[in-house]
């Protein structure tokens, strides 16, 4: 099997090489851009597996990156991780909101580097299949027969907490913001009261019972289905 490519956007050279050691050393193939033009070059040609994406870049900073690779039908389902600051909440959010697939802060451990790189790189896979049920655990989602089932018994939602279940199931593990989960269940032209979102939240929470734990809350960024 052909080892993954992963693409490191990131112009601390230091950085850079601490980055390939680890993922070299668990068998990736690891190549590298010091800015935002070099890289969308890069991804453009290779189309890697995942782009590991700095956002203080020269020439082409690393937002503008991201919404390029997203808005391009070509390069569009490449996940990109982004790498920033410990607290920059402002900078997660932004890279989130154009189509950051997740976020590292730095400084990170080279384990905890691993473990997300391969969690979001199954999880890209396993979504290549067509998911018409999603099951976790004893939780089932059925989107053709519009059903939710704990333990064989049914749970009674609304439609809006329905799709909102469905849609954060569907990619979990992933970090979602308020904007991203609205755009996905109601279009990006829908006009909704702010933190809306939340008032639904905590219903769908409550219907869950233990599986609403499940739903965390990223402060200052928005929420995740916990994978189990």
């Amino acid at each position: 099997m052909p080892k993954k490519e992963i693409l490191v956007i990131e112009d601390e050279k230091d950085l850079f090489e601490l980055i390939k050691y680890n993922l070299e050393k668990e068998g990736f193939n690891v190549f590298h851009a010091s800015d935002g033009e070099e890289g969308l070059r890069l991804v453009q040609r290779k189309h890697p597996a995942l782009v590991l994406l700095d956002l203080m870049l020269p020439v082409i900073d690393g937002l503008e990156v991201c919404r390029r690779i997203k808005k391009d039908q070509q390069t569009a389902s490449i996940p990109v991780v982004i790498l920033t600051v410990k607290d920059a909440e402002s900078d997660i959010v932004s890279g989130l909101e154009v189509g950051a697939d997740d976020y590292i802060t730095k400084p990170f451990s080279p384990r905890v580097l691993l473990a997300r790189v391969k969690a979001i790189l199954r999880r890209y896979e396993e979504s290549t299949e067509v998911r018409k049920v999603i099951r976790i655990a004893d939780l089932t989602i059925d989107s053709v027969r519009h059903e939710v089932k704990i333990n064989g018994e049914d749970v009674q939602l609304t439609r809006m907490e329905f799709d909102l279940l469905k849609f954060l199931a569907g990619r979990a593990g992933r970090v979602l913001t308020r904007n991203q989960i609205m755009d996905g269940i109601l279009g990006e032209d829908a006009v909704i009261i702010d933190r809306a979102i939340d008032v639904h939240i905590a219903s769908l929470r409550k219907k869950l019972g233990e599986y609403g734990s499940r739903i965390v809350t990223v402060r200052g960024v928005g929420y995740k289905f916990k994978e189990p």
